[in-house]
């Protein structure tokens, strides 16, 4: 089985290595600089998110690098970038859609351009190369079936409830903040009014019902969440791992928003070839194919044959029939910045 899989690997690299040569790419040089490196350390990219473990071992298996990552949010890991700087102890990070632009416009990013970077959508890349989405997730319920008895199936559901509904740090994690945004946008808000959202939210906090627990593959276990307010790919990920039988989850019918994830290589990254290497491997057809493992839709989708078994990790096609990408995403910048805010004046305030 071992020599099967490595085998799998090493066509992969064989594979990878020729698109690159057919990019003008060099990846040769780009390999052997990565392997006198030896090591690519991330942030905001754990083993459980988004099936992040198996990219990280064919990296170790392929090219010899060994691996740690530190968990924390998209603004948490620019701060970092921002903050060490030639002490940087972070290569490449993985941040919410969003966040790409503000990691640019701060100046903690440098630009690697894969060698699929044409199978890759204008809407989904910084044209320098700066950022690009690796995958994609849409905004779901994750429900303990243990707690929760009347199971939620939209945000209207949400109001009427005895469950507590976990939002996650709006303040600092990409997954709330578009939390907040898919229920606005149910709700009959936008990119630009995200009120009724912060109403809902507002009434839960006023029935005692909103749980300040971020919902984690921890808390999850631990039965601190009831409903969950996640990424598709986390809930289904979290699902299987803790017990498939306890918890459902769901996109929610009355609307959803569809965002993803980049990364981004630090400017001041010590293992810099090493972090343009793995994003060279995350974006090739085995590194998005082990995201597809993870419940999370490839950004190359359309380019790729996702394996039976792998299709089957993801939810319904049909539950997506209302769910939509970010429309104005200048608007939304905006809003996100507002959003730590309004969250506390809104919504937490009425947490007493």
């Amino acid at each position: 089985m071992k020599q099967l899989l490595l085998a799998s690997l090493m066509g992969s690299a064989i594979a990878l290595a020729t698109s690159a040569m057919a990019e003008g790419t060099d990846l040769q040089a780009l390999e052997k600089a990565a392997r006198a490196e030896g090591a690519v350390n991330s942030v905001g990219m754990p083993d459980s998110w988004a099936n992040w473990k198996d990219t990280w071992a064919d990296l170790a298996k392929l090219y010899g690098l060994k691996h740690q990552d530190t968990d924390m949010s998209s603004a948490q890991e620019i701060a970092k970038f921002a903050a060490e700087k030639e002490n940087a102890t972070a290569d490449i990070g993985d941040v919410g859609a969003a966040f790409g632009p503000i990691a640019v416009q701060q100046g903690v990013t440098q630009p690697y351009k894969p060698s699929t970077w044409e199978q890759i959508p204008d809407w989904a890349k910084d044209k320098d190369g700066h950022w690009m989405l690796a995958y994609t997730g849409s905004i779901a319920f994750i429900v303990n079936k243990q707690l929760v008895k009347d199971i939620p199936r939209s945000w209207a559901d949400l109001k009427t409830g005895t469950y507590k509904v976990a939002a996650g740090d709006v303040s600092t994690a990409a997954q709330a903040t578009n939390g907040v945004l898919a229920a606005a946008i149910a709700l009959g808000g936008n990119e630009s009014n995200i009120q009724p959202a912060l109403d809902l939210y507002a009434d839960l906090a006023k029935q005692r019902r909103l749980s300040l627990a971020n919902p984690t593959i921890q808390t999850l276990e631990k039965g601190e969440v009831e409903v969950g307010v996640v990424w598709d790919f986390n809930g289904l990920s979290y699902r299987d791992q803790i017990d498939p039988e306890r918890f459902e989850v769901l996109i929610p019918s009355d609307g959803s928003v569809i965002s993803g994830y980049s990364t981004i290589i630090n400017k001041w990254a010590k293992n810099p070839n090493a972090a343009k290497l793995t994003r060279e491997y995350i974006l090739s057809d085995a590194g998005q194919i082990n995201l597809a493992k993870g419940h999370a839709r490839p950004i190359r989708a359309e380019h790729i044959e996702l394996p039976a078994e792998v299709q089957a990790k993801l939810l319904p096609q049909e539950q997506y029939a209302k769910v939509q990408p970010i429309k104005d995403a200048a608007a939304w910048e905006a809003t996100s910045k507002a959003l730590p805010r309004l969250w506390q004046e809104q919504v937490i305030i009425n947490m007493n």
